[in-house]
């Protein structure tokens, strides 16, 4: 199963998108078209990366769109690209989401005892590889952070790439704290005061901060993949979520063209006492 990108309008822009195309070359939505599984007997999942290391710029899954584009985030009508908390720049894992998953707004969790954030779940991927934005890659879960972000549960799912060269060793969240020591701390730094240079408070956590185990995490996916079969069958109300028609969708969208300079705002960095 493969997978295309095509992008749309100037990077750096409002009207700059990224749609997906399967392998027919029919454009498909990344959020429902794709599946959650690569490989199931397994418990290998998709991942759709939204935002690679280092980068700054805070893409998403468009799921309120037609054909749920790539599509930067917009706050208070400009460009967001996340800030710096020193010693970070940008996301220090390829970040993204599992498609065919979503968690309920309308679901009060019964770990967190907070609603989803009416997204699909995202993942943290640990690799070696710094991946391009908008491609599909095959994980293995590790575990989960369980980040309550402005009071909603919002899980952060660690993941490794499988095709790392390392992805053997890798098979539990003791692994990443045996091979790759300071990792997880600074992941939960990372989430804990992301937003605290946008003037916000901290984020809190479910389970004082710990890091949930593989299992955990897996049985955590399949259950927002269960809100998500409720969305598209409608027994949960999808708001404006929607795919549309593509023609018209892909003929409104603006040309391809050279990508805007990034602001230099974006590399400053932000300093805290811990």
């Amino acid at each position: 199963m493969s997978f295309a990108v095509e992008e749309r309008g100037k990077p750096n822009t409002l009207d700059y998108q990224m749609f997906f195309k399967n392998s027919e070359g029919k454009y498909i939505s990344p959020f429902h078209d794709i599946p959650m599984y690569a490989n199931e007997a397994e418990n290998i999942f998709h991942a759709v990366v939204e935002v690679p290391r280092w980068t700054n710029a805070k893409m998403e899954i468009a799921t309120k769109d037609p054909l749920n584009p790539l599509k930067q985030d917009i706050k208070k009508g400009n460009l967001r690209f996340v800030s710096n908390v020193f010693p970070h720049k940008g996301y220090i894992w390829n970040y993204g989401a599992i498609p065919q998953t979503w968690e309920d707004p309308g679901h009060k969790d019964g770990d967190t005892g907070c609603c989803g954030d009416n997204d699909p779940i995202d993942i943290c991927d640990i690799g070696n590889k710094v991946c391009c934005r908008g491609e599909i890659i095959k994980v293995k879960v590790l575990g989960t952070l369980a980040l309550i972000d402005e009071g909603e549960t919002d899980w952060k799912v660690i993941v490794i790439n499988v095709e790392d060269p390392e992805a053997n060793d890798f098979n539990c969240i003791d692994d990443i704290r045996r091979h790759k020591p300071g990792y997880l701390e600074a992941t939960f730094d990372w989430f804990k005061r992301y937003k605290v240079p946008d003037g916000k408070p901290e984020n809190q956590f479910a389970f004082k901060g710990e890091f949930r185990d593989r299992d955990f995490a897996i049985d955590t996916i399949k259950s927002t993949h269960q809100f998500w079969k409720a969305l598209i069958s409608q027994k949960t109300n999808a708001g404006e979520l929607n795919c549309g028609d593509a023609k018209a969708v892909i003929d409104a969208a603006c040309a391809y063209g050279d990508a805007e300079p990034i602001p230099s705002s974006a590399d400053k960095w932000f300093y805290y006492e811990k």
